[in-house]
């Protein structure tokens, strides 16, 4: 369902529109030429191309491959060279920078600190390190006449057993550019409940949490960090399509499980390019969020890996734009949804919507009926 109160906007207008970021991963989000600098300045010599442009269609030919190992192997590049302070640095500083060129003015950025030790960081160095980088890139950004603020997630290893430690880490750097905590990785085989005691410790500091789930596993996986652990957030939740039936004269029935993430407003970080690399659609058109959408889910939209999936956060609307015929209005309506469910003070989101993000879709729709009205007229003086 989409409202006809303005036309489906340009891509120009698309990049303009003020855009709120939930779901982006650090690792996944370099530029090609930062790569390969950064791999020349401490000697990792195992990319698989070494100009910037061929190395940019590598990642998304290897994201596109359906091969899992080959998937993996582009964050095995890319956390190769964020072994450093002054590598994470500028890997935070150039993503809230890309961002905000984008019109994105505000994103919470993931990444695993855990992943970063291998030159002898300390996970309060990594830490220091990325938040840094992100006031700085939010300093140039400034400068340029772009706004943005970023926040920072800590996600943990599904794998691995570090979530409590991580989730102790985020806690610390509470208020101090860390604005909550994730898990990711396999779910398969590596449920949520694997890590009960970081979330039950992050659940008696009062403290934010969003975890992948329903993307490759299904319902179990929902159930789980919803019921089991207490997910604020749903990282993907894709797969709630599969607790909704659709009969043949179109009436539509939800689950219980699906009823309760809709009534419950739980918000999902929807990443269509990536969920169509990773099988949980088959085209733009297929991607459950059309329907979520209607039935009015909380759903945002999100980037996942911008590297990876080669998109942006304009390149994801543009393709939702062409799938579903969606305005301005559609576009206002997800990015309020992303903004209510950010995880900052309820009034800092309140002034995000109210002084940026709504006067930023009403400059574009008024430019619209002005252009209509100069159109109807014959004249544009």
């Amino acid at each position: 369902m989409t409202s006809q109160t303005t036309p489906a906007p340009a891509p120009e207008q698309i990049r303009r529109a003020p855009k709120v970021l939930l779901h982006d991963h650090l690792d996944g989000g370099l530029r090609p030429g930062t790569i390969i600098e950064l791999a020349q300045e401490v000697g990792y010599e195992a990319l698989p191309e070494t100009e910037a442009d061929k190395l940019g269609i590598w990642f998304r030919e290897a994201a596109d491959s359906g091969s899992l190992p080959r998937y993996l192997e582009t964050f095995a590049h890319t956390c190769a060279v964020m072994q450093t302070k002054d590598a994470l640095f500028r890997v935070a500083a150039e993503c809230a920078q890309d961002l905000a060129e984008d019109g994105v003015v505000y994103a919470e950025i993931r990444y695993a600190p855990e992943q970063h030790l291998e030159r002898g960081l300390t996970l309060e160095e990594v830490v220091e390190a990325v938040n840094s980088g992100f006031r700085e890139g939010e300093r140039r950004a400034k400068a340029s006449g772009h706004r943005i603020r970023v926040g920072a997630l800590l996600t943990a290893m599904r794998h691995a057993a570090r979530a409590l430690e991580i989730a102790e880490l985020a806690n610390r750097y509470r208020d101090l550019g860390v604005v909550g905590f994730d898990i990711a990785g396999a779910e398969a085989g590596f449920p949520p409940t694997r890590h009960l005691d970081a979330f039950e410790y992050l659940k008696r500091e009062n403290n934010h949490f969003t975890i992948h789930a329903g993307e490759a596993f299904g319902l179990p996986s929902i159930w789980q960090a919803l019921q089991w652990c207490g997910a604020d957030r749903l990282g993907h939740g894709v797969r709630i399509i599969d607790d909704i039936q659709i009969a043949d004269d179109g009436t539509v029935k939800l689950g219980r499980l699906a009823s309760y993430v809709r009534d419950k407003r739980i918000p999902l970080e929807m990443c269509p390019t990536s969920n169509l690399q990773t099988g949980a659609a088959s085209s733009y058109a297929d991607h459950p969020i059309g329907l979520l959408r209607r039935l009015h889910f909380r759903t945002t939209v999100n980037t996942d890996n911008r590297l990876m999936s080669g998109t942006s956060m304009s390149r994801e609307f543009e393709h939702l734009v062409g799938a579903f015929g969606y305005t301005l209005d559609d576009m206002q309506w997800f990015t309020v949804n992303a903004m209510k469910s950010a995880f900052i003070p309820f009034d800092e989101r309140l002034a995000m919507i109210n002084d940026v993000i709504k006067p930023g879709y009403a400059e574009l729709k008024s430019e619209w009926l002005f252009q209509q009205t100069a159109s109807t007229s014959g004249s544009v003086d």
